[in-house]
């Protein structure tokens, strides 16, 4: 920027004295202008741009556009240059999208009036000729310089048009035969020429000038010329040869590994050409390494090319990470010392001993969004102490050895090479534009180049990789990162491998894949010299079921604690066909005195998460409340809980099953029709929908030889249990008029689904009674009093099921051994147990006034009657008070309780009847 000033103010001296004449000068003016920022090429901007005025449709000329940047209208002195950018705004509607630009600079040679067409407000400045050496920097995006909203939407639009125009290029690349990995090189230092062309690190589209001025229309030699460029900055100048073609000499040493590994020269034709000037005609200034690295890596597959810009991982998501683990602390330190230097300069030095490893880091997005917002942290820092030392002209000067965060302090490890050069490639460019923000606010910043070579990521399997080898011991670390998700059916056996040797344990049970990294972060940060956090986005499953007790156990063992923590949100993909991921994201850190942060997104699992206050310490399962692990159990742990089985299961190739359509063919048969009996699958019992099934436990096998339809339907399920591969199954066909496995009582029971909508507000489950036989979709149990339904159809038991249970992508999975035998229901007394089982009844008679509706119906989250409501809410208070919970008791009150209630009867025998308090004497029993 110093430059920039030092050109702008002999930009003024120049200009100040001429008359200021449209027609004869507008074009010099205009020219001079742009060279002050760098743009000296005719080719840089269109001069003299004939468009049609919207509000007339009479033809004029723009003075000059620089297509997608800015447009720049010259008036006489003294003219109204509010007009004039009327007239500018009227030509750009006649503009094609690619060409509109964000910036129309007007000037009558004395004044210029600048408007940011992308300002939510009132985006206007104006400012004197002879204030252009002060202002130069108001004009500065002319050099690639300027302020950018990461993660906007044009940010994001700009950066999903730059990778199509990238895949465009592999494409034209791989059709043509050239070696991939050559194809990756050429990419990469495509991508950096064509950043550099338009945000400042050298004259703009010096790159651009080069293909049009020195490559022949018909591709030719593009490729032996690119070839001889890249070469040429990969070579210091003082090696370069004396008689290298002018325009070619003007690109600087880049360095950095960039351009230094030789490769072959690749081949070119006049599309594949046109391509790459089409590509360097964009504005990629405006991208964001964050977001165009993860849509860059997808560009060499062809699926993932079709779908670029519909998957990636949002600048959102990566905050969700960095913001509670160590941004949004530094942020309150910069608040907390804004009035004092000394504690200023101490947040620098402590963002100095800082170190970051992300180990499944890919094309580099945390590492990305992480440095760059820690360096505009310390450029908010460093203003703020030179407004305290009361300096007001930019006199300060910066080299890499000035900076409190560096590159060097960021590491990653990647498992495959593509993604981990786009990495490098992209930390490059970040760091470049954290440069410029600081040249433009302090008038001073390291040289951009030179790069130097980012030696910290890591190509290798970073389950296998020593992360001691990585980086230095260092006991300011933070590890942080998006590592794969793999379940426990999904994963390789060699991925099961790895998890076995990370965990040092041959039982890993339902651990996902992403679990590795968490037993690699406690055994690094378990050695000496190495002190520090680690937080991962990873399945929400880790939090859910089984799996709990398996990890936490080994992290809370340790000696950490969760210091905060995403519940359940979806990751979405608006790819065709693609299911949304949902995720959760913990972080750890050793105890503190700091209370943890919990974040929600119940309301809405995509949309923003709402905070909730932590009162005590979260737990394995993200709650609020005592640190229990829930293990499996065989039987109930609560007494007064029956044992909870799968139904009935045919295994008979639907020959033992009546569909509505068979219904009547059966029922024509009157020996047939004795043993129909009503049958509940899932659909069954969620929906009503009607079947049937053959229940044959009393048959007579006489009945066999008078029955077509028994004859015919099981000598169908005695073939295809013959057929089996199981031998389970080939012995069951000696007894085809039999369900393989029998569990049905002779008594009512309650029939629970094993998956129910998350959106449902309480668990929805039935009464039958015997003759109603249970499917082995449904679990059931004996309940002939009704209890163990009031129970499962609490709030109490949902609460429970949400929080412990399993999930089948988001919808919630019952399990007998997990939530049911779990469930802590204390010990309960005769008047407890009979207000449960009234509330439970009460439920049904609100259900019984709406026949009609199926149990989909009654609990659809926006239709539930008011009755039903009620009833709930009376059998709430029933179950709520034996949990020792009084009024009205929230989510949060209830896990407490559960909690609590689950440690009590864990570790005590709380499970017998309540001794009776002895009777206080009375007088008369004393006296006798």
């Amino acid at each position: 920027m110093n430059e920039i000033r030092a050109r702008a103010a002999q930009f003024t001296r120049d200009w100040q004295d001429e008359p200021g004449d449209e027609r004869q000068q507008a074009q010099s003016f205009v020219r001079d202008l742009l060279g002050v920022y760098g743009i000296t090429q005719t080719r840089a901007a269109f001069y003299e741009k004939r468009v049609k005025r919207s509000s007339t449709g009479s033809r004029g000329y723009i003075d000059a556009l620089i297509p997608g940047l800015a447009l720049i209208e010259m008036k006489s002195a003294g003219k109204d240059l509010v007009a004039a950018e009327q007239q500018a705004l009227d030509y750009i509607d006649d503009l094609p999208d690619p060409d509109v630009p964000r910036w129309v600079i007007t000037s009558d040679f004395r004044r210029f009036r600048l408007l940011d067409l992308h300002a939510e407000s009132e985006g206007v400045q104006e400012f004197a000729l002879t204030q252009m050496r002060d202002r130069a920097d108001v004009l500065a995006f002319l050099a690639g310089y300027g302020e950018r909203t990461f993660g906007s939407k044009a940010q994001e639009s700009a950066s999903i048009k730059a990778a199509k125009l990238m895949a465009s290029l592999y494409e034209a690349l791989e059709g043509s035969g050239y070696d991939d990995h050559e194809a990756s090189v050429f990419l990469v230092r495509t991508l950096f020429a064509l950043y550099a062309d338009d945000a400042g690190v050298w004259d703009r589209d010096l790159f651009l000038e080069f293909l049009e001025t020195r490559t022949a229309t018909d591709g030719s030699d593009l490729g032996p010329q690119l070839s001889l460029l890249y070469q040429v900055m990969g070579r210091e100048p003082s090696r370069r040869q004396s008689n290298l073609d002018e325009l070619i000499s003007r690109f600087p040493y880049v360095n950095g590994g960039v351009f230094e590994e030789s490769v072959s020269i690749p081949s070119f034709d006049a599309g594949m050409r046109d391509r790459l000037i089409a590509a360097a005609m964009f504005n990629w200034s405006a991208i964001s390494p964050a977001i165009f690295g993860s849509l860059f890596q997808a560009v060499k597959d062809k699926t993932a090319r079709r779908e670029l810009g519909e998957h990636y991982t949002t600048e959102t998501n990566i905050m969700k990470v960095i913001g509670p683990m160590f941004l949004d602390e530094l942020r309150q330190r910069f608040t907390d010392g804004y009035h004092d230097t000394a504690k200023l300069k101490k947040l620098r030095a402590d963002m100095g001993l800082m170190r970051f490893l992300d180990p499944a880091c890919g094309c580099g997005n945390f590492l990305v969004v992480g440095y760059r917002q820690m360096r505009a942290l310390d450029l908010e820092v460093l203003l703020r102490i030179q407004e305290l030392s009361g300096e007001t002209a930019r006199t300060m000067f910066f080299t890499e050895e000035h900076l409190a965060v560096r590159l060097s302090s960021f590491h990653g490890i990647e498992l495959e090479e593509w993604p981990a050069q786009i990495a490098a490639t992209a930390l490059h460019l970040v760091e470049h534009q954290a440069n410029q923000a600081m040249e433009l606010a302090l008038g001073s910043a390291p040289d951009p180049l030179p790069l130097d070579k980012i030696k910290s990521i890591v190509v290798g399997n970073a389950l296998r990789v020593d992360w001691a080898a990585v980086l230095q011991p260092t006991e300011h670390l933070y590890i942080m990162g998006n590592p794969p998700f793999l379940g426990h059916a999904t994963r390789s056996t060699e991925q099961a491998q790895e998890l076995r040797d990370v965990w040092r344990r041959d039982d890993i049970g339902r651990l996902d894949y992403v679990t590795g990294w968490y037993a690699k972060a406690l055994e690094l940060l378990g050695r000496p010299g190495y002190r520090g956090e680690f937080a991962f986005v990873s399945t929400n499953s880790i939090a859910q079921g089984e799996p709990v007790p398996a990890l936490f156990g080994p992290v809370f063992a340790a000696g950490w604690r969760v210091k905060f923590a995403h519940r359940t949100f979806a990751w979405t993909s608006e790819a065709p066909g693609a299911a949304a991921v949902h995720c959760s994201v913990i972080g750890f850190d050793r105890p503190s005195r700091k209370r943890a942060r919990l974040f929600d997104y119940s309301g809405n699992l995509k949309g923003e998460p709402v905070e909730i206050p932590v009162v005590d310490q979260l737990n394995g399962y993200l709650v609020d409340g005592p640190i229990v692990l829930i293990d499996q159990r065989r039987s109930p742990l609560a007494s007064a809980l029956p044992p909870m089985v799968f139904g009935n299961m045919a295994r008979d190739d639907g020959n033992l099953l009546i569909e509505p359509a068979d219904y009547a063919e059966v029922m024509a048969d009157p020996i047939a029709a004795k043993y129909v009996r009503p049958f509940v699958g899932a659909r069954q019992l969620i929906h009503n929908e009607p079947r049937w099934c053959l229940w044959l436990v009393d048959l007579d096998p006489s009945d066999i030889a008078r029955s077509p339809i028994l004859r015919g339907r099981l000598d169908a399920v005695r073939q295809f249990r013959a057929a089996s591969k199981a031998e389970s199954t080939r012995q069951m066909a000696d007894t085809p008029h039999l369900f393989g496995q029998r569990s049905q009582p002779d008594t009512p029971y309650v029939c629970v689904p094993r998956h129910v909508s998350e959106t449902r507000k309480f668990f929805p489950t039935a009464l039958f009674t015997p003759d109603v036989i249970c499917g082995d979709a449904n679990f059931k149990a004996d309940d002939p009093d009704g209890l163990a339904f009031a129970v499962i159809s609490s709030s109490a038991f949902i609460t429970w099921q949400r929080t412990i249970g399993g999930r089948l992508e988001s919808r919630l999975r019952f399990s007998s051994t997990l939530t049911w035998n779990t469930f802590p229901l204390p010990a309960l007394t005769d008047t407890q147990r009979a207000a449960i089982i009234a509330g439970g009844q009460a439920v049904l008679d609100a259900r019984a006034l709406r026949p009609e509706r199926s149990l989909a119906d009654h609990y659809n989250p926006l239709a539930m009657s008011p009755e039903l409501l009620r009833a709930h809410r009376e059998l709430d208070t029933a179950v709520d008070k034996a949990l020792g919970l009084r009024g009205i008791a929230t989510e949060a009150d209830r896990l407490r309780a559960l909690f609590a209630s689950y440690a009590k009867l864990t570790t005590v025998d709380e499970l017998a009847m309540p001794k009776k308090r002895p009777r206080k004497a009375t007088a008369a029993s004393a006296a006798s």
